[in-house]
């Protein structure tokens, strides 16, 4: 069984986009472009829809009645495509309230789509979000893979190649065709500078006055661009922490890609192994661990909210997540020698928001924890968070 087909049968026995069809008349299955949702979705429905294509949303129309009196599963890719279709899925579930797992609609753009289901499918339909490729998904091979090439099934995970090119070539088409067809209000070389820029903000405080400046506009339009950005899926702003701690706190949220290929491919790395010779290769190891572990908190169900935490002083929390009833405080740091005073300084900044639980991740083979305290590798830190609740 190869990786992608082992994705689907997971999907189909015991994942939580199974529970919530079973829970819900709908599902909507979010995230970006080409990270493999249609090849997810289409073995679980006899029905498929696409709705970039004008022949499928004229048979969809001809097809209607049939298709809602039908007992199969009805997939419909790139919903946000066609806002006219939602109304009548609420008016077909609510003529049958009682029958769950009816239909699964596919999106590359959250606000476009959340925005007709806020207005017409609310309380009838569950959001669970599709990453690329994760650490849990993927055998060994292809973990080691995972942080240089990204998780894009096409970008070079499975099998090594495809790398830069193909994130090269997918990046162009979401700033020529894709974000401007979803409503950025960018030309396509604007948005390929805005990739740039992004790229040299990776793990640091967002600051969208300086990247407003760089390409000539307001840091209002920057952020609303950036928005359009983060909700396809790309970019990811990490929120600061409030709280009433003894020192003051930064208020300013940090921006990362959420896929690490399309972030080394900005840096123009050629090769994997030119990855660990870039400057910023500590900021790209941070946001790939973090993204790992709030991907493996999704994919279990767990409810949680992420921040990060800088004092006016220095002291950094990479990651501080409120999850089970607990605060933690994650450190992530590029090394395989982790020190003493490491944890020490980690203790003594988790000790201002009172964390019950600290962790150190480093590239260490070895994990060791004394109470609260544990330094582990990104494996132990993934099954932690991906405990069931």
């Amino acid at each position: 069984m190869t990786v992608l087909e082992r994705r689907i049968a997971n999907v189909r026995h015991g994942s939580l986009l199974e529970r919530r069809l079973a829970a819900y008349p709908a599902v909507a299955l979010v995230g970006p472009r080409q990270c493999g949702k249609t090849t997810l979705a289409r073995p679980l429905g006899a029905r498929y829809y696409d709705m970039e294509l004008e022949s499928d949303r004229l048979r969809l129309d001809l097809e209607w009645a049939e298709m809602a009196e039908g007992g199969d599963l009805v997939v419909i890719d790139e919903a946000q495509a066609a806002p006219e279709i939602f109304p009548r899925l609420r008016s077909t579930i609510d003529a049958d309230r009682r029958r769950n797992g009816r239909f699964l609609l596919l999106g590359s753009i959250s606000p476009s789509l959340m925005k007709n289901v806020s207005e017409s499918l609310a309380g009838r339909l569950s959001v669970v979000e599709l990453t690329p490729m994760s650490w849990l998904e993927l055998p060994g091979e292809c973990r080691e893979r995972l942080w240089h090439y990204g998780g894009f099934p096409d970008g070079g995970v499975l099998d090594g190649r495809g790398f830069p090119d193909w994130q090269h070539d997918y990046l162009s088409l979401l700033a020529q065709r894709d974000l401007p067809s979803w409503g950025l209000p960018a030309t396509s070389r604007t948005t390929q500078h805005l990739f740039e820029l992004l790229a040299t903000s990776h793990g640091q405080q967002w600051n969208a006055s300086e990247t407003g400046r760089a390409l000539g506009l307001s840091y209002h339009t920057v952020n609303a661009y950036v928005d359009y950005l983060e909700g396809a899926f790309l970019l990811r702003r990490l929120p600061a922490y409030h709280a009433n701690a003894r020192k003051r706190l930064t208020k300013r949220p940090k921006v990362y890609w959420r896929d690490s290929g399309l972030l080394h491919s900005l840096w123009g790395v050629g090769d994997a192994s030119e990855v660990a010779g870039q400057p910023m290769v500590g900021a790209s190891w941070e946001g790939h661990v973090i993204d790992q572990v709030l991907t493996a908190l999704q994919q279990s169900g767990t409810r949680y909210s992420a921040s990060h935490l800088r004092t006016a002083d220095g002291r950094e929390i990479d990651l501080i997540l409120n999850v089970r009833q607990e605060l933690w405080a994650i450190e992530i740091k590029l090394t395989t020698n982790p020190s003493r005073s490491d944890m020490a300084r980690l203790n003594e900044t988790a000790d201002l928001i009172g964390a019950h639980r600290r962790f150190l991740v480093t590239r260490s083979p070895e994990t060791a924890s004394t109470g609260a305290q544990t330094a582990c590798n990104i494996a132990h830190m993934i099954a932690q968070a991906s405990e069931p609740q």
